[in-house]
C-alpha cells in the first residue's frame, strides 16, 4: 500500500543519485509538480554500487522524504524523515538486510524497486539467447569469421525446434512471468522452482526442497536469483551434475548463484550443451579468466535489462510510483 505519511508535508523533497540525463531530468521536475527534486551534485565522482550499478557519491539530506536511485543503506536507517526509497535498480541485495527492515517497518518507510522496467527487456534477452542456440546462429556465425565455411549438413542437422522442451525458471518474479509468457506461443513446457508457492503461477510450480526433482528433466535451466545468503552457490555442483545431458544453462540473475568451476567441467566434457551468462562473479569478468575460453560458454556483460530509453522509462515509473505515493496508492515494485 501506500503511505499516509506522504500527505504530513506541504511540499515533498526528493534526493536522487542515480545517473540521470539531462532530458529525464527535466521529465522528473516536470513530473513532480510543485514539490522539490535535489540532484546529487554531478561534479562529484561517480562510482558502482552494485551488479553495474552506478550511483553518484554523496549524503542523504537530512529533509529528504523521498530517495531515487541507490542511496547508502546506513544513510537510510539514519534518517528519521524519508518515507520512501525507489531504486533505480531490479535488484535490492544491500538492502536485504534485518536491521534496515526492522527501521522501514518502525517507521512505516516504504521500499520499491524498478522491476518493471527491466522485465520486458531481460525476458526478451533471454528468449534472444534461446533462439539463437537453438537454430545454431553462433556456428553461422563462426564459420563465416573463421573462413566462409559453407557448413551446410552439419549445421541443419543440429538445429533445433523449441516446441514441447522443457524450461525450468528459477525464481519466478517479473521477468521469469515475462519470459513464461513469450514463450507460451512456442508450446513450451514451463517449469517453476520459488521459495514459496502462491498458486497463481500460470506453470506447475515445485519448491526449493524438489529441485533436485526436476533438474533431470529440464532442456533448459533459467536462473533469475538474485544474491542473497540464501541463493549463494544454489547451483552447486550436485545440482549441476542433476542437469540433463544435453541441456543449456542461462544465468541472468547473479553470479554467485552458480558454481562456476563446475560449469566450465560440464561444457568441457560436453554434459551441458552450452551455458549463457550475463552475470559472471566476479564482474566484471577479468580478461584471463577462463570462462571466456570455455567452449560453448557465451558471454553478455551483464546488459540484459539493457535498453536504449532505458533512463526515459525509469523516470516515468518513478513518477507513476510517485502519484500513487502522493495519492496514497499502493506502490508498484514494492519491496518492503
Amino acid at each position: 500500500m501506500g503511505t499516509r505519511d506522504s500527505m504530513a508535508y506541504s511540499t515533498l523533497s526528493i534526493w536522487c543519485n542515480a545517473k540521470i540525463p539531462a532530458e529525464a531530468k527535466v521529465s522528473l521536475r516536470a513530473g513532480i509538480g510543485e514539490n522539490r527534486i535535489i540532484f546529487a551534485d554531478e561534479t562529484t565522482s561517480a562510482a558502482p554500487v552494485g551488479a553495474n550499478t552506478v550511483a553518484i557519491l554523496g549524503a542523504l539530506p537530512a529533509d529528504a522524504d523521498i530517495a531515487f536511485g541507490q542511496p547508502d543503506p546506513v544513510e537510510v536507517m539514519r534518517s528519521e524523515r524519508l518515507r520512501w526509497v525507489h531504486l533505480n535498480s531490479a535488484g535490492y541485495t544491500r538492502y536485504d538486510r534485518d536491521d534496515l527492515r526492522t527501521k522501514f517497518y518502525k517507521r512505516g518507510a516504504v521500499l520499491t524497486n524498478s522491476s518493471n522496467v527491466y522485465s520486458e527487456p531481460a525476458a526478451q534477452h533471454l528468449l534472444a539467447m534461446m533462439l539463437t542456440l537453438a537454430r545454431q546462429l553462433p556456428h553461422s556465425f563462426e564459420n563465416q569469421r573463421s573462413g566462409h565455411i559453407w557448413s551446410f549438413h552439419d549445421i541443419r542437422s543440429r538445429a533445433r525446434l523449441l516446441n514441447s522442451q522443457t524450461v525450468l525458471l528459477l525464481g519466478f518474479g517479473h521477468i521469469a512471468r515475462r519470459l513464461s509468457e513469450l514463450l507460451a506461443p512456442l508450446g513450451m513446457n514451463v517449469v517453476v522452482v520459488r521459495q514459496r508457492v502462491r498458486g497463481d503461477e500460470p506453470a506447475r510450480v515445485f519448491t526449493e526442497a524438489e529441485i533436485e526433482d526436476v533438474l533431470p528433466s529440464a532442456d533448459h535451466v533459467v536462473n533469475i536469483l538474485p544474491s542473497s545468503p540464501a541463493t549463494t552457490n544454489f547451483l552447486n555442483a550436485k545440482r549441476l551434475s542433476l542437469m540433463k545431458h544435453g541441456a543449456i544453462l542461462y544465468n541472468i540473475g547473479r553470479g554467485t548463484t552458480v558454481d562456476q568451476k563446475m560449469v566450465m567441467e560440464r561444457l568441457q566434457s560436453g554434459h551441458l550443451v552450452a551455458a549463457y551468462l550475463d552475470v559472471t562473479d566476479p564482474e566484471p569478468l577479468p580478461p584471463e579468466h577462463p570462462l571466456w575460453e570455455t567452449p560453448n560458454c557465451y558471454i553478455t556483460p551483464h546488459i540484459a535489462g539493457g535498453h536504449s530509453n532505458e533512463m526515459e522509462r525509469l523516470a516515468t515509473h518513478f513518477l507513476d510510483n510517485f502519484r500513487r505515493f502522493t495519492q496514497g496508492e499502493p506502490l508498484l515494485n514494492r519491496v518492503l
